[in-house]
Formats: C-alpha cells, structure tokens, sequence
C-alpha cells in the first residue's frame, strides 16, 4: 500500500464520516480518528487508522477534517474545553464536510483565523453507498491556495469531483440548496409512485421507467429499492432533513428569495412527524430514512402500502 505523507485528522464516524476516512487509510494516509463513541471508529483500527482518545490528540496533524450534525456540534468538538483547541493550536488547514448554516460557519471561520487556521468547506453529496461505490462529489470555498493543497486528499473520498465555489461559505449556500432540491425532489416523487400505485401500477414498474427516462437520476435510481420495498435503513434522518430546509428557508427570507415548493415540502415533512408518534414504533419513522415519508402520504391517499420484494437495482452497481 502507498503511503501519503500528510497526516490526517478525522473527526466524526458517522454514517459518512466513516467510509470516507476509511477511503483515505486505503488510499495510504496516515489518519487519526475521534468519534464521541470509540468503538464506532476502532474498526479502523484495524486497516491502519489511528484511535485517538482526546480531540486535542489531533491539534498537530497537517489537515484535519471534520463531519458532524450541527454547527453547535462543529463548535464543540474544534473550540470546546475537550475540543482540539485545547491543546493551544489547530492544524494549520482545517476542512469541514458536515451540512451548518452559513452564519454558523462564519463564525468558525473568524475563530480559526485567531488560531492562524484556513477553514476549508467541503461538504459533499451523497450517502454511504454513494460513497463505496466511489461516486460522491463534493463543493469547497474558502482560502483557494488552502484548498489546492487538499483537493488531492478530498478526492479520495468524492472522486465523482470537487468544485471550488469561491472564497468565504459559498460551498454551505451550494449545499444547502442541494438538500433543499433532495427534500423536494423526494416528496414529488413519492407522491407521483402513490399516484401510479393506486391506480394499479407496481412500484418497481413506475420507477423503472422512470429511471429510464430522461427525469431519472442517481439520486431516483439509489432511492428506488427503498420505495419498491419500504426498506427504511437510514442513510439520513427526517430530522436532518427538516433542518436543512429550515436553513435554504431562512436563506430565502435573507435574501429575498421566493421558496413556495420548498415551504410546502417541509410543511408535509412536518406532518411525518406527527404521524410517526401515533405508531407503535415511531423510531422507526423518526430515526429511520427520510424516505419513510412515503407511509405517511400513502396513509393520506387511503393507501396501505407493503413491500413489492423486488431485487431492484440501484444504479450504483459496478
């Protein structure tokens, strides 16, 4: 195996922050992980990551990359008494992948620069099996000459390309606005599979010849297996969700910026959550994948819906 000379900071194991760094100590990088709970990261351990016991372990590697929820998240584990900062330095290059809002980053942005840090945003799109099969993509702004100096290194983990946005948190704007149109674009197309369904369509048949068509994409086609057989598996949160159409929202009503489909979008999801606490398993719908909001709107359209098991592709193949 190659060995990459820089050395790696990696904070947070989550559904993402996982394959991605485990992509980098494939790739022959020298990487050191934190995750609030240990044994999530220990398994790489065993193909030649490092386990870090405290954050501030990481305050000498050459970049450090991070991936969490929230901005208050990002803030905790950078700045925080048990943060990285407390070791009394940041590395040099710091890069954040999570999904925050732009004035959240702003404010990260003006704590590093105290500390002599470039912050890079780089969050990325799509989900851990977008990942393996080696088709993420992400956006960056921030400082470009510190974004040169990693882009080999992000192109690791998002190989389908890493656009440069342009200086400051235009990269959180561009992400932003991507999971606004995922919110969007899954409610449509839930709501146009329940249309052919309950006029008699199969799932699997409507969606094939959608993913077909000129309106598929890889987003229809990797969403299709869970919409033909109610497979829920989380590869992101209704609450994640909620969220960032709360942010492109708030972004809309900054910036004068008309958003009707999007308001809609997270008034229905709202509505999700309602329907999930009258279930007996209500974790299920909460803490399960977002596309779990078509049981809600099949139960709307009088609809009881079940599972077609089909082996449906999911164009990540190969």
């Amino acid at each position: 195996m190659a060995t990459n000379t820089q050395r790696i900071g990696w904070i947070g194991m989550g559904r993402m922050g996982f394959p991605m760094a485990e992509r980098l100590i494939k790739a022959g990088y020298q990487v050191s992980i934190w995750n609030r709970t240990r044994s999530k990261a220990e398994p790489l351990a065993a193909i030649g990551g490092k386990v870090v016991d405290k954050l501030s372990q990481l305050a000498d590697v050459d970049v450090l990359f991070s991936i969490v929820s929230t901005g208050k998240d990002l803030k905790e584990v950078y700045f925080s008494k048990d943060g990285v900062l407390a070791a009394g330095k940041m590395p040099k290059i710091v890069v954040d992948c999570s999904t925050i809002s732009v004035e959240d980053s702003v404010d990260i942005r003006k704590r590093l620069k105290d500390t002599h840090s470039d912050f890079v945003a780089c969050p990325v799109s799509g989900n851990a099996k977008v990942i393996k099969a080696g088709k993420l993509s992400a956006v960056a702004s921030g400082p470009e000459a510190a974004f040169r100096k990693v882009s080999d290194i992000v192109e690791v983990f998002a190989p389908s390309g890493v656009s440069f946005g342009g200086e400051g948190e235009l990269a959180r704007v561009c992400k932003i606005a991507h999971n606004v149109m995922l919110g969007v674009v899954i409610e449509n197309l839930i709501e146009i599979t329940l249309l052919a369904n309950k006029m008699g369509v199969p799932r699997h048949a409507f969606l094939a010849f959608m993913n077909n068509s000129v309106m598929g994409s890889m987003f229809t086609r990797y969403k299709s297996p869970a919409l033909v057989n109610l497979d829920w598996t989380t590869t992101f949160t209704p609450e994640l969700l909620r969220k960032d159409l709360d942010l492109g929202l708030e972004l809309g009503r900054e910036y004068d910026v008309p958003m009707p489909v999007t308001a809609a979008t997270r008034e229905v999801l709202q509505g999700h959550f309602g329907a999930a606490m009258l279930k007996p398993d209500p974790e299920k719908y909460l803490a399960g994948d977002f596309a779990a909001l078509m049981e809600t709107m099949a139960l709307a359209a009088g609809m009881k819906l079940t599972s077609e098991n089909k082996n449906v592709p999911t164009g990540l193949e190969g």
